[in-house]
C-alpha cells in the first residue's frame, strides 16, 4: 500500500485531493438543507478550517452577485458583451489597489484611465506602446499571455466589508469585438440571402437555389461561435488579476494551456481576411 501513495503532490492534485476530503467528510455527517451562520461556522471548525479562512468565504457567499439573466437576441446569439468576476479577499481598499496597479501594469495591454478611491477604470494602451509592450516581451523570452488585450473598458470595484476584507468586482467590456463579430456573421448571413435571391431570378435549377444561404448560415455561425473564446479568455484574465490579490499567484485553474492555434479560429480567421478584402 505505502508504494501507491505518491512521493509528491503539486498544487492542482493538492486542491482537488482537500475538496474531495472536504466533501467526504460533510456527508459523512447528518446535515440539514438549511443552515445558520452559526452552524456553518461551527461545522468549519469542526473539520480544522481556520477562522480567517471560514470568514472569507462567509463573507464571499453573502455578497455574491447574483448571476445574470440572459435577454436579448445577441446576447443569447453570441454572449454577453461585458465579463465579470468577483472574489473577497483580505486587505485595505488602498493595499488591494496598489496590487491591482500593479499586476495591470506589468501583465496587461492596459493603461489607467480613471483612479478614484474604491473605483479603477483602465482602457487599451496606444497603438506604439502595444507593439512596444509585445516585442519586449517577446525579446525578453517571456511567454506571459495578455488575458485582457481585446477589452474596451475593464473597471476594478474595491467595496470594504469589515476591518481586513473587501470585495472585488471585475468587469470587462467587450461591446466592440461583439459586435465586430455580429457584424461579420450578418455579412456572410446577408450574402448567402443575396446568392440564393440570384440564383431564383436567374431561374437556375431548383436543388440549387438553397445552396448559397445556407453556406451563408454555415460561415455566419462559425464567426459568431469564435466570440465566445474570447469572452471566456477575457474571464479567466479577470481571474487571474483577482488570484494575485488573493495568493499573490495563479491558480493552476486559470492557467492557459500552451497549444497551437485551433483549426476553427484558423477557419474564421481566413474569413475574416475575405471579407475585408
Amino acid at each position: 500500500m505505502a508504494d501507491l501513495v505518491p512521493r509528491s503532490v503539486d498544487r492542482a492534485a493538492l486542491e482537488r485531493i482537500i475538496m474531495r476530503a472536504a466533501e467526504l467528510q460533510t456527508a459523512d455527517r447528518d446535515i440539514g438543507d438549511n443552515l445558520s451562520w452559526d452552524e456553518v461556522r461551527q461545522l468549519g471548525k469542526d473539520v480544522g478550517i481556520p477562522e480567517r479562512f471560514l470568514q472569507q468565504a462567509l463573507l464571499e457567499e453573502q455578497n455574491r452577485t447574483p448571476a445574470a439573466t440572459v435577454s436579448g437576441f445577441s446576447n443569447r446569439l453570441v454572449g454577453p458583451a461585458t465579463v465579470t468576476a468577483e472574489r473577497v479577499v483580505r486587505g485595505t481598499i488602498g493595499a488591494l489597489e496598489e496590487s491591482l496597479l500593479g499586476w495591470i501594469e506589468g501583465q496587461e495591454l492596459l493603461t489607467v484611465q480613471r483612479h478614484q478611491p474604491g473605483r479603477i477604470d483602465w482602457e487599451p494602451l496606444p497603438g506604439l506602446q502595444v507593439a512596444f509592450k509585445r516585442s519586449s516581451a517577446a525579446f525578453g523570452g517571456s511567454r506571459k499571455p495578455f488575458m485582457l488585450a481585446k477589452a474596451g473598458l475593464v473597471t476594478a470595484i474595491v467595496t470594504e466589508l469589515e476591518a481586513g476584507y473587501c470585495h472585488v468586482l471585475m468587469q470587462a467590456n467587450l461591446r466592440k469585438v461583439r459586435n465586430t463579430h455580429l457584424g461579420e456573421g450578418a455579412a456572410f448571413l446577408g450574402g448567402g440571402v443575396i446568392g440564393t435571391g440570384v440564383l431564383v431570378s436567374t431561374g437556375v435549377m431548383l436543388v440549387l437555389v438553397p445552396i448559397p444561404i445556407i453556406a451563408g448560415a454555415v460561415l455566419a455561425t462559425l464567426m459568431w461561435g469564435t466570440y465566445r473564446p474570447y469572452a471566456e479568455r477575457t474571464r479567466l484574465g479577470l481571474e487571474r488579476a483577482l488570484d494575485h490579490l488573493e495568493r499573490g499567484t495563479v491558480k493552476p485553474g486559470h492557467r492557459l494551456p500552451e497549444r497551437s492555434p485551433s483549426l476553427l479560429k484558423q477557419v474564421t480567421d481566413e474569413l475574416r481576411k475575405a471579407l475585408r478584402s
